[in-house]
């Protein structure tokens, strides 16, 4: 009964610091982090038009390639072009794929304006695509560019303001495209993208040396990112989003606000690893922009940080190349900027060797679980699709995995549920031993464990399945969370997205009242208190249903712990009511499972003890 004591102590513990952190800790970040936008944004839209585009053109010709030094201390952080401004600055070649499209920059050849076609903001059909690169001199600006970098200086290389020219075009998965530059000392460079049905493009950089003099060059590649990402102030603490990647078979990262730590505080502001083959880039919650290293090739991978133009960058070098005069040197490299989609990461892994990219998903700690439980969801949901068409959906798919995740449990649970309800008859005698011996602690617990061991129960059995089934729910937390297919999946009814919290809640009386708790979010302490106990329809049926089954398990002799468990289903409600709401569902279907599992035991275990007392009559 005491390890019984110790762990529900432990749950409400670690539940009361969950609810607290994020509702007086994490909500309050969040609202600083827009208000502080806010106010760049103010800031930025008084200066005047013509600053705005020194501004912004300065900031997209001063981030620094790999092995260039940094910008002065003059460069500007903030962007101030509108995003069609900034395409508009300089000629473009078109991309067109079956799910991507954009254009590459023929100023500074670099591939900065890309769009996804299977991919909106919201979950209205109507919403705008969801924009994954911008132009450096836009807000929000993020890129990625190859080149090469010299030790000798004196050798004029493309840059951010060279104009290069097109050949073929739009890019396509049929098509690809040349952009060629002389740069009127002897070298021609060459930059031929490809690209696929998804969302992978190759690079190959060619130089030609028609001068008298030998060239060394480095061939590199980067990705960089102005900013956070849009959605970071509202993407929560326990999600991974920064500079990542699989470097000598290592996964290697470091979250936006460490790379920045490492900016303020070191004399060398970059992280730096040597790898043989692998990947790197930037993550958010749902998107991903890396670079692929050529297995074979040595590299030099490198992130950073810019303060003074507030930008983040993942690059990496490799050996330099020696053109001899007349001849030509080549450097191919690929470029995946897309959605974090399981089955297309998982593909390029095996396909192209690129070790450990589709951990580029935050599956988390429990990821061996994680992974393998979403492709059974993904798998059900298949399945359903193919049997119900439109009415099938990822809700029902976990209602079906519940079931599965039950059956293997199966087991486990009946002897839990048998024992608990051994429990339960056995009470009147614990209460006996309790008023005879309650005044002695320690010959009350040996009397209970002998009685215990008489009646063949074991106390702790009803905590099995319990925690059995808790990295069970932590993983399918990471999975309703992380992965790109739940984003904006819908259930029936008012459930649109079963990655987002339950919209109703019962102080606008479920919709019926014309305003939103939401409204008052920025309301100090009022706006927290009002967001905490906005309890949406789900959350309450996952209450009601844990508080039932709660009814069925043996009172505890313990008042304390009796008192402890009578709370616990209002302490879960209110600890998931802002969860995703698929795992709300989850939750409450598990629970409802596991009273009708229970009920029949009972009914099993009476008609048990019936049939003995009639062999005794």
């Amino acid at each position: 009964m005491e390890n019984n004591k110790n762990l529900l102590i432990t749950i409400v513990l670690c539940g009361a610091i969950f609810v607290g952190w994020q509702f007086f800790f994490e909500l309050p970040r969040q609202h600083a982090l827009q208000q502080q936008q806010a106010a760049q944004q103010a800031s930025q839209a008084l200066e005047s038009p013509a600053s705005n585009a020194q501004t912004g053109n300065a900031q997209a010709s001063n981030a620094p390639a790999p092995g260039v030094a940094a910008p002065g201390a003059n460069a500007p952080a903030q962007p101030a072009m509108t995003r069609d401004q900034a395409l508009a600055a300089s000629p473009r070649v078109g991309i067109d794929t079956p799910r991507l499209k954009g254009s590459i920059a023929l100023k500074g050849g670099r591939l900065d304006d890309l769009v996804l076609k299977d991919y909106r903001e919201t979950v209205d059909p109507a919403s705008p695509n969801v924009v994954l690169l911008t132009p450096a001199t836009a807000p929000e600006g993020y890129f990625s560019e190859v080149g090469f970098t010299a030790t000798d200086t004196s050798l004029k290389l493309p840059s951010s303001d060279t104009l290069w020219q097109a050949e073929g075009g739009p890019l396509s998965p049929d098509h690809p495209v040349t952009l060629t530059w002389d740069n009127g000392a002897g070298l021609t460079f060459k930059r031929e993208f490809t690209v696929d049905a998804n969302y992978l493009f190759t690079i190959t950089q060619t130089v030609e040396n028609k001068g008298s003099t030998p060239v060394s060059l480095i061939p590199y590649s980067r990705v960089v990112h102005f900013g956070l990402p849009a959605d970071f102030a509202t993407s929560g603490t326990l999600l991974f989003e920064g500079l990542l990647g699989g470097l000598d078979g290592t996964l290697r990262e470091e979250k936006f606000k460490d790379i920045r730590t490492q900016a303020d505080n070191t004399a060398d502001p970059a992280i730096h690893y040597d790898t043989k083959g692998g990947w790197l880039g930037i993550t958010d919650k749902y998107w991903l922009v890396a670079q692929f290293i050529p297995n074979d090739v040595k590299a030099s991978a490198r992130y950073s940080y810019s303060p003074k133009l507030d930008s983040y960058q993942a690059d990496f070098t490799a050996a330099a190349v020696n053109v001899a005069p007349g001849a030509a040197a080549s450097f191919k490299s690929s470029v995946f900027a897309g959605a974090k989609e399981v089955h297309v990461l998982s593909d390029y892994r095996d396909r192209l060797g690129v070790p450990l990219l589709d951990r580029a998903i935050d599956f988390g700690f429990f990821w061996i679980i994680s992974k393998p439980l979403f492709l059974v969801l993904d798998w059900i949901y298949g399945g359903l699709k193919f049997l119900l068409g439109s009415f099938g959906n990822f809700g029902i798919a976990i209602l079906c995995l519940t079931v599965l995740v039950r059956l293997c449990l199966f087991p486990l649970a009946n002897k839990s549920y048998a024992s608990m309800n051994k429990m339960k008859t056995l009470q009147p005698k614990m209460a006996e031993l309790k008023e005879k011996y309650g005044d002695d602690k320690q010959r009350l617990n040996s009397e209970m464990m002998a009685l215990y061991k008489r009646e063949k129960v074991n106390p702790a059995a009803g905590c099995l399945p319990i925690l059995i089934q808790f990295p069970v729910f932590l993983a399918l937390y990471k999975v309703l969370s992380v992965t790109i297919e739940m984003r904006h999946a819908p259930f029936y009814g008012w459930i649109h997205d079963l990655s987002a919290p339950d919209p109703t809640t019962f102080l606008n009386l479920f919709g019926l009242i014309p305003w939103h708790p939401a409204d008052f979010i920025h309301v100090p302490m009022v706006g927290g208190i009002i967001a905490f106990v906005s309890i949406g329809v789900w959350p309450l049926v996952m209450g009601v249903t844990m508080w039932l089954q709660m009814r069925l398990n043996p009172t505890s002799p313990d008042p304390v712990q009796a008192r402890m468990f009578a709370l616990m289903p209002f302490i879960f409600t209110f600890m998931l009511a802002h969860n995703t709401v698929g795992l709300v569902i989850y939750w409450a279907w598990n629970n409802t499972l596991s009273i009708l599992q229970q009920r029949f035991i009972m009914w099993k275990m009476a008609k048990a003890n019936q049939a003995k007392e009639l062999k005794k009559a």
